[in-house]
Formats: structure tokens, C-alpha cells, sequence
């Protein structure tokens, strides 16, 4: 059975989860459910705190968390009662200490975007390790080893997966790669594709 296969279920109020020919398989006892993501799903107890179940209906992490999202990569994210977000494992041990004012989803390349106590932004790895400081005014996640950053002249570029600026912030506004291009606009309002080294390939209008 695949994740996809479970979907919440609501019944007096309760939540639980069913099959997919709609039968009961997780009974409704909980406040609220979130959907499964790599074998776990988010609930909340009678306390207004949030754990994990297994695809089992087991509570394999106690509900103590006031916020969480889904697993991804391994990993979830949690808040704790000062509102700072850190990351578990499934098991429910801390990875990630609860310190970062922000924390978004890891993703393939195993590197999340983060929001410091200065109210900027960086990248973390798997084991918490700062990659690049928080010193972005914005930034995106990663896609295809680079990340969309904005720096403070209100200008946009991209790193690496090491944190190196490798196409400067010249940037109006632009988005992600795919495919190995990125579309992006200069202050004149022109759009160009470029490749992952910066380099224009054509004008896109």
C-alpha cells in the first residue's frame, strides 16, 4: 500500500483515514489529519498538538509539536512552543534543533531553504549545516542545483549547491531551471532564457 492509497476521513467531527474503496481503515479519533507523505501522517490530539501516525494507525510520534508539515527527503518540519521550527526524522528524534525563525521542505538535492533571526534568508543541509548564510532578502528552493536568490538591491541571481553566487544579481524577476534554462526579465522589462552558467541563450519575446 502506497501513500496514495489512504486518504482522510471524517466522521462526527473525527478524523481518520480510508481506503481507497472508501472503507474506515484508520479509525476517526483524531481533531485533524494532514495526508500521508513517505509512510507518515500528521494528526492532532484532543491537545491541539500534533504527532505522526504509520500507515498502520500507530502513533509512532507522540503528538507534542504545536505546528508540523509533511515528510520529505526523510525529514519533517516541527515548531516548537517558541515558534521557532527545527526538523525530526520518523522516528521523532531531533535532526535540526528547533532555531530557525523559517524552514521550508527538503528536496532532492537534500538542501532547504531557511529564514534566520535577521529576517533573511539561506540553505541548510541534511545535518543542519549552513551552506550559504542567511543573507538573501528573498530566495527559492533549489531546482536543478540552483537557487533563485534576491540580494539587498532588490536584485536577483543564482547559487549553487555550495552557496556560490554563480550568476550574478543583475535580475529583475525570473524562476526556477528546467530542462537546464530559466526564463528571467531585466529592468526593461525583456525576457531572456538563460543556462545554468548565466549565459543568454536568446531573447524569449
Amino acid at each position: 500500500m502506497d501513500d496514495q492509497e489512504l486518504t482522510p476521513l471524517k466522521r462526527s467531527k473525527r478524523y481518520g483515514f480510508a481506503n481507497k474503496a472508501g472503507k474506515e481503515v484508520i479509525p476517526c479519533t483524531w481533531r485533524e489529519v494532514k495526508f500521508f507523505h513517505e509512510g507518515r501522517a500528521a494528526v492532532k490530539d484532543d491537545n491541539g498538538r500534533w504527532g505522526f501516525i504509520d500507515m498502520a494507525g500507530n502513533l509512532v510520534i507522540p503528538c507534542q509539536w504545536s505546528w508540523v508539515r509533511k515528510f520529505s527527503e526523510g525529514l519533517a518540519i516541527i515548531k516548537d512552543n517558541n515558534g521557532k521550527r527545527g526538523y525530526i526524522d520518523k522516528t521523532g528524534k531531533m535532526v535540526i534543533p528547533c532555531l530557525l525563525e523559517g524552514a521550508w521542505l527538503f528536496y532532492e538535492d537534500k538542501i532547504a531553504l531557511v529564514k534566520g533571526d535577521n529576517g533573511l534568508f539561506g540553505f541548510i543541509d541534511q545535518t543542519g549545516h549552513l551552506i550559504c548564510d542567511c543573507k538573501w532578502t528573498e530566495a527559492w528552493d533549489f531546482s536543478e542545483g540552483r537557487a533563485f536568490v534576491k540580494d539587498d538591491q532588490n536584485k536577483w541571481g543564482y547559487i549553487d549547491t555550495t552557496g556560490n553566487l554563480v550568476i550574478p544579481c543583475q535580475w529583475h524577476s525570473g524562476g526556477d531551471f528546467i530542462d537546464g534554462v530559466a526564463h528571467v526579465e531585466d529592468n526593461d522589462g525583456k525576457w531572456f532564457i538563460i543556462d545554468k552558467t548565466g549565459k543568454i541563450l536568446r531573447e524569449k519575446y
